[in-house]
């Protein structure tokens, strides 16, 4: 698995830190995505059906009905990112857990999207209060919390929404606690039951005690 050399880039910057680590992805754990989205889509003249698990074959054109294909997705998901402070809110208790979590971990986290995006989120999560570094990937999330932990080998926790974030993050760091949270506790629906090494939360305030306790705090 390669890493992304820009998400490295970025690691570097960081401050050496050796408190326990704890990365977090955004959309839909820290800050809210599958419930703005459809409002977002509405103003451009589309419509979502969650039938499954992902954004392609789920957006059509309101008046044709026509299904969008994935290219037309990735351009409406990069507006959406664009304007991503007029549609995305915190998720609930994030900002409390984080705040309890950040007293003895750092913190970092860790979004998948085009690195062009980095800077309007960047504005957008210090508006909010949430002045954690960010890091942007658009390859394999694993790799990158590899290298975010370093050699000492302090313990890690990692909460994603996506099940196939959570398996890489298995891959490359075979002792990290792994979290399985989503905002929108519906779309679990879709999902086959989560592996018995990752730990489902309902929410945050579920997730913020057992990452605490994972992670020796």
């Amino acid at each position: 698995m390669s890493d992304d050399p820009e998400t490295a880039r970025q690691i570097e910057e960081l401050a050496a830190d050796d408190r326990p680590l704890l990365v977090l992805d955004v959309d839909d754990v820290v800050l809210e995505f599958v419930r703005p989205f459809p409002h977002f889509l509405k103003t451009r003249g589309f419509g979502l059906t969650l039938s499954s698990f992902r954004l392609t074959g789920n957006i059509a054109e309101t008046a044709t009905g026509r299904l969008i294909e994935h290219p037309e997705v990735t351009a409406l998901l990069g507006d959406f990112f664009d304007t991503q402070a007029d549609w995305q809110s915190i998720t609930e208790g994030a900002a409390d857990a984080l705040t309890m979590l950040g007293q003895g971990a750092e913190i970092v986290l860790l979004t998948a999207m085009p690195h062009r995006h980095r800077g309007v989120r960047r504005a957008h999560l210090d508006a909010l209060g949430l002045n954690y570094p960010l890091l942007t990937t658009e390859m394999a999330k694993g790799p990158a919390i590899a290298k975010l932990r370093g050699l000492k080998g302090r313990p890690v926790a990692f909460v994603d929404d996506q099940p196939s974030n959570l398996a890489s993050a298995r891959n490359s760091v075979a002792d990290a606690h792994l979290f399985h949270l989503m905002a929108d506790n519906s779309l679990r629906a879709f999902l086959p039951p989560t592996p018995e090494d990752i730990v489902s939360v309902e929410d945050w305030r579920e997730a913020a005690p057992k990452i605490a306790a994972a992670l020796g705090l």
